[in-house]
């Protein structure tokens, strides 16, 4: 296992901790699209104490992979790829053409993933991110979820890379709102590398609570948002941290704890997340004051 540090500022380590699990933070907080002027984050989330950073892959065009990975491994720093498919990538629409799109577009996600050295695309893989139609999912629909998510599957395995399902709540798709829900998607899928992703803040609008979904998705959990209830910094809402921690505990988990939060400065993310007020002081109080918070957890439950 790695050393992290539990640091009382991003400058003042306090003291060695042994932990197993990997502290990440998600560029929407600090940018609205990864082009080049956003490398340089990457140098601040190190300077921040994470251990990697979560970029979003919805502009592919405008990464530059070869400056990002000479970045990434400058400051010693991982990656993993964040998706939210757009209407023309949906992969449950009715036009085989835009499936096409959909499917062609998550592979060169994986090229580009992989690239990096990243291991997994977490996110709203499954339909269009945002799509509302008043109505809930069809088989038909499923169907070709499912079906478009194998053939992705199977590509991305040659590149050692996984596919994490997100649930997220009501107001932003019909399709999958529980964990209970993205266990039976990535069970139809059958894939190796299809794999769950479970978010904190969505969790609290549709889980009873925050420990049974966890220990559910058991050794399924590949990633995992550590985002307060108001999207503010973790530690200071409502979320019951225990219970998300003791479910973390007892299924071993290893992978990434993210940081996925958003302000009103980042005026596109802000309009597509719908946060209309501060939330948080800043956007740097919610990665320095957030990943304390998340250290302290799982030191008391993970190191």
């Amino acid at each position: 296992m790695k050393s992290r540090y539990l640091t009382k500022n991003i400058n003042t380590p306090l003291r060695c901790i042994m932990f197993m699990v990997k502290f990440g933070v998600h560029l929407f907080l600090w940018t609205e699209r990864f082009d080049r002027s956003a490398i340089r984050l990457i140098e601040k989330a190190k300077r921040f104490g994470f251990d990697g950073v979560e970029i979003p892959l919805m502009e592919l065009d405008v990464i530059d992979v070869e400056a990002t990975r000479r970045e990434l491994k400058k400051n010693e720093m991982e990656c993993i790829g964040s998706l939210g498919l757009s209407l023309k990538h949906d992969i449950t629409s009715d036009d085989e053409n835009v499936r096409r799109n959909g499917i062609e577009f998550m592979k060169r996600c994986v090229d580009v993933i992989s690239q990096l050295g990243g291991d997994a695309i977490n996110g709203v893989i499954y339909i269009a991110w945002g799509k509302i139609i008043g109505r809930g999912r069809t088989p038909d629909e499923w169907k070709r979820s499912v079906e478009a998510l194998k053939e992705v599957c199977k590509y991305a395995y040659s590149y050692g890379v996984c596919l994490g399902l997100e649930p997220v709540n009501r107001f932003e798709t019909y399709f999958l709102n529980t964990a209970e829900d993205a266990i039976k998607l990535a069970k139809d899928i059958g894939e190796p590398n299809i794999k769950v992703h479970l978010d904190t803040f969505h969790m609290n609008i549709e889980e009873k609570n925050f420990y049974d979904p966890i220990k559910m998705t058991g050794d399924l959990l590949y990633h995992m948002h550590c985002c307060e209830n108001d999207r503010g910094i973790p530690g200071t809402g409502h979320v019951n941290w225990d219970e998300v921690f003791q479910a973390l505990s007892e299924i071993n988990y290893d992978r990434w704890l993210v940081i996925e939060s958003f302000t009103p400065e980042i005026k596109k993310v802000a309009a597509l997340t719908a946060i209309w007020r501060k939330v948080a002081p800043s956007a740097d109080a919610i990665a320095e004051e957030g990943l304390r918070f998340l250290k302290q957890m799982a030191k008391k439950y993970l190191s």
